[in-house]
């Protein structure tokens, strides 16, 4: 997670992948990648592996890509990038229900914890994606926000604003559940709005039904219709989104 691309200063390349990216096209954006470096193979895993969380699908793309960045790592830093990225696939894997892989998205993340030193620029990614572990298979909020945080101040020292973005989004998503209105409010709008300035229209629509559910009417009929308008221009994706954005009116039918 990081805002690759993004910039003047960037080459043609990661300019490419990235607007490919931001648009839900990982398969092309992989295409452009040859495996033949230890750094090209773990982007081209790590589009491979967002694309699974992002539209439950593409698994085993995810699987192969990333046996070739873990058999091409040879430093500490790029064999903890690739447990990093184990970690996280086998946290999808659990998440959606795919086949229960929680004991090996900890070990794997234990095992970059173990090679990615602190201050390191991956440890920010490792840090939230701990985080997400902690909150959504340990359930546990406390060390979920702990690691959040963490990630955060690394997001802002090694200025990774998109990695900041999703920082914000989780730590306004805990204070919402603990009915922190205003905290959660200013998290998520700070979140869209880094997602807005990246281009990143893939996290656009989750980052404006998460503003809208701090919202009153009409600002909060408003955002999730452009989150809506969003959702049908990327084909659907993100998928689980698909239930919080059903019609009113579909809404009351299954009820």
């Amino acid at each position: 997670m990081s805002g690759d691309g993004t910039t003047a200063e960037d080459d043609p390349l990661q300019t490419a992948v990235w607007r490919l990216r931001s648009r839900a096209c990982w398969v092309d954006a992989a295409a452009l990648l040859t495996p033949a470096t230890p750094q090209a193979a773990l982007q081209r895993a790590s589009l491979l592996v967002e694309r699974c969380l992002y539209t439950e699908a593409g698994w085993e793309d995810a699987e192969d890509a990333l046996r070739t960045a873990e058999a091409l790592a040879h430093t500490d830093d790029e064999r903890g990038a690739a447990a990093c990225e184990r970690g996280y696939l086998a946290y999808a894997a659990t998440l959606f229900q795919v086949r229960d892989r929680a004991d090996e998205a900890r070990a794997a993340l234990g095992r970059a914890a173990a090679l990615i030193a602190p201050g390191a620029p991956g440890r920010p990614l490792l840090d939230f994606r701990r985080g997400l572990i902690a909150e959504n298979l340990t359930r546990s909020p406390q060390a979920a926000r702990a690691a959040y945080r963490r990630a955060h101040a690394g997001a802002t020292a090694h200025a990774d604003p998109l990695l900041l973005s999703a920082t914000w989004r989780h730590l306004a998503g805990l204070a919402l559940r603990e009915g922190e209105l205003t905290e959660a409010r200013h998290g998520f709008a700070e979140s869209l709005r880094i997602r807005e300035e990246l281009g990143y229209m893939v996290g656009t629509a989750p980052a404006l039904v998460s503003l809208a559910d701090t919202e009153t009417e009409p600002e909060a009929g408003r955002l999730r219709e452009e989150a809506r308008r969003l959702f049908r221009l990327l084909g659907g994706v993100p998928t689980w989104l698909a239930h919080r954005l059903a019609p009113p009116e579909e809404d009351a039918a299954t009820a």
